[in-house]
């Protein structure tokens, strides 16, 4: 009973910190929650998706994140783009 309640502490605190840092809240619940210690941990260092670089489709102009190989809007092929293209990372909300 008691490793339950420590296992959802640390889920919930998983899940929490992903979620800020732009991730799937879900990902992180049950990563923190199977692995608490490590799970939180890796919740903590991981990269804020929301200072990653992003770049316009210049099919349907729909800005995408820079690693993205296929627009997600349109499904055109992206080629990686030139210095000028780039976009700086999106402010949070």
């Amino acid at each position: 009973m008691v490793y339950v309640v420590i296992a959802l502490s640390f889920a919930l605190a998983g899940g929490i910190v992903g979620r800020i840092k732009g991730s799937s809240f879900m990902l992180w619940f049950l990563i923190s929650g199977l692995f608490p210690i490590i799970g939180l941990a890796a919740a903590v260092l991981y990269r804020y998706d929301t200072d990653e670089p992003r770049r316009r489709c210049p099919d349907c102009g729909h800005v995408c994140m820079l690693h993205d190989a296929i627009c997600t809007r349109c499904g055109a092929e992206l080629e990686f783009p030139d210095e000028s293209e780039i976009l700086g990372p999106v402010a949070p909300a």
